[in-house]
């Protein structure tokens, strides 16, 4: 799939859900949100066709994400129906790691090629502070349990205030190069006020590049995180949903005053 702009489109983001297991501070407010009603989520079946019609148009890269993926009961039986489709080359899921070291093993297993971590400080308190509780010692054990199956490359997400050089994003670092991990740093975005920047590390951001469309836990297709355009799969059908997105892609992201990051997966 080509857009009006030349650019290759073969890359699919998935969020299978709106939940998360923690509250970082720069993605969700402290006190939650209203979450989707179960009947709104498209079922694994729904989200199967979504990716099997990406696919014959010619998506061969597809990311899970959320919210948080693995707290979507049956996840695994998920990431089997997906990677069971042929033509995917690039498999992976963003997670927080919080559950990874329930799940790596069975979800390498069943077709799972990577994941990106979340991590923003290797300190204890301060990781409590940005997640609003979570503990990072069930990080690192999802990170090594990602290692021992194989899930590789493991790239770790940093979020960053103004550049890499900063402490903590230092100190992520060096934990990554001790590690064998491949590290990506993320300035802090907004979506209503349309600020993001390319990521050090990756191609998210670069929207003269940019090859994706995303779906959302609740069955739209959105051709960019920072647009309010989108298209239902379940009113429009999902190839008329996916040739939408793809034909209105805007040329460059703007704002997004329609939706999250925990609702449409960052």
């Amino acid at each position: 799939m080509f857009d009006r702009f030349d650019r290759k489109i073969n890359y699919l983001r998935i969020s299978v859900t709106d939940r998360c297991n923690l509250r970082c501070v720069y993605c969700m407010p402290e006190e939650g949100v209203t979450l989707l009603d179960h009947k709104e989520i498209l079922t694994f079946d729904e989200i199967v066709d979504v990716a099997k019609s990406a696919v014959r148009k010619g998506v061969d890269k597809i990311r899970i994400t959320g919210g948080e993926p693995l707290v979507r009961k049956g996840i695994v039986d998920l990431v089997k129906m997906i990677g069971g489709i042929e033509g995917i080359k690039d498999f992976s899921m963003t997670t927080n790691a919080i559950l990874l070291s329930k799940y790596a093993d069975d979800l390498a297993k069943v077709g799972l090629h990577r994941v990106n971590i979340s991590l923003d400080t290797l300190d204890p308190e301060k990781f409590k502070q940005i997640t609003r509780g979570g503990d990072i010692q069930k990080v690192f054990e999802g990170i090594e349990a990602a290692k021992r199956a194989g899930l590789n490359p493991i790239k770790i997400n940093c979020v960053i205030q103004d550049n890499k050089h900063e402490p903590d994003a230092k100190e992520v670092a060096k934990f990554c190069e001790e590690k064998g991990l491949f590290i990506r740093y993320i300035t802090e975005m907004d979506l209503e006020k349309g600020e993001f920047s390319v990521v050090d590390g990756g191609s998210g951001g670069d929207c003269g590049s940019c090859n994706r469309i995303r779906l959302t836990a609740n069955g739209l297709i959105k051709p960019c995180l920072f647009s309010d355009i989108s298209y239902s799969v379940r009113e429009l059908g999902i190839d008329r949903a996916i040739d939408m997105a793809v034909g209105n892609k805007p040329q460059t992201g703007h704002e997004n005053h329609t939706g999250k990051f925990y609702n449409i997966g960052g």
